[in-house]
């Protein structure tokens, strides 16, 4: 018997694939608790029209990425720190501080996990790091650490 599976069953298979049950596996465990429904005409209609608007939603949130992607390129961000006489910064340039002077100077929210730094910047200079906005949509920001002393 084809089924839908409403959720992920370890074993069997994702959420919204359809797959080959055995009868009594579908209408004494999947169907009683659930966890799949009967892969008829129009619950497969119901399926692909579901995946049809994911797929246009990714879509359109990917062609926002690719905006946000752009603008984030044309910008160099200017970061005032604290720091001593051989250039070395009191404490560092975290993700979070980008993120902030990225929302306060331009409003362009970004979360900080999507901001590639391996370190926290400790030195003053200008510098080049991705942010990865979505999937297969990476923005190149410029930061130019200025020391405000």
């Amino acid at each position: 018997m084809k089924v839908i599976l409403k959720q992920d069953i370890k074993g069997v298979g994702k959420k919204d694939q359809i797959i080959n049950a055995s009868d009594g596996y579908a209408r004494n465990f999947l169907f009683p608790k659930n966890m799949a429904v009967e892969a008829n005409t129009e619950n497969i209609s119901k399926l692909k029209a579901k995946q049809d608007s994911n797929t246009f939603k990714k879509s359109q949130e990917k062609e926002e990425a690719k905006k946000i992607a752009n603008k984030i390129s044309e910008i160099t961000l200017k970061i005032l720190v604290k720091s001593g006489e051989n250039g070395k910064i009191f404490g560092g340039v975290s993700t979070k501080e980008i993120s902030e002077v990225l929302e306060k100077e331009y409003k362009i929210k970004v979360d900080k996990k999507k901001i590639e730094l391996k370190e926290t910047i400790k030195t003053l200079g200008a510098r080049k790091i991705d942010i990865k906005l979505y999937e297969g949509v990476i923005a190149n920001l410029k930061i130019n650490v200025i020391s405000e002393n």
